[in-house]
């Protein structure tokens, strides 16, 4: 997406899902995690992603704590920190994740991409807030190129 003020970025939430897989394999996650550093999308962040990041990052994957704190660092460098006012309790089954929800809903945002399959992306859209899988958001993003 052309940068600077002729084209306007989309401001997103990416789901802690999302953010492992770009970190720790190949793929579409990857390419979203990619968008993020080239600063081609706004992303909005909270502390409860950031967290759980850390979190999966070391108990999961075994990532040592220096390399969790560079990337941590690094998310921050390029995303906007939101601290949610507001206490949503849509999904039942697994309560943390309407924390993503929470973060959208406050940061504005347009769009979560998430791979939740079982909790977030049955949703479909929640508010104003379109919700997309990792393939959906990337061909919203070759749209918009299209379209520019």
């Amino acid at each position: 997406m052309p940068t600077g003020n002729r084209a306007k970025k989309p401001k997103v939430v990416i789901d802690t899902n999302v953010f492992i897989s770009g970190l720790n394999f190949d793929g579409k996650p990857r390419k979203i995690l990619n968008l993020i550093w080239k600063e081609e999308i706004i992303v909005c962040i909270s502390l409860f992603i950031l967290k759980e990041i850390e979190k999966v990052l070391e108990e999961d994957f075994g990532w040592d704590k220096e390399q969790i704190r560079n990337t941590i660092e690094r998310i921050k460098d390029k995303t906007e920190e939101v601290k949610p006012d507001v206490k949503i309790s849509v999904i039942k089954d697994k309560v943390n994740d309407n924390c993503i929800l929470e973060c959208a809903v406050t940061g504005n945002a347009e769009y979560i991409v998430s791979g939740d399959k079982h909790h977030i992306l049955p949703l479909k859209k929640y508010l104003d807030i379109k919700i997309l899988s990792p393939d959906e958001f990337l061909e919203v993003m070759l749209l918009n190129l299209k379209n520019y």
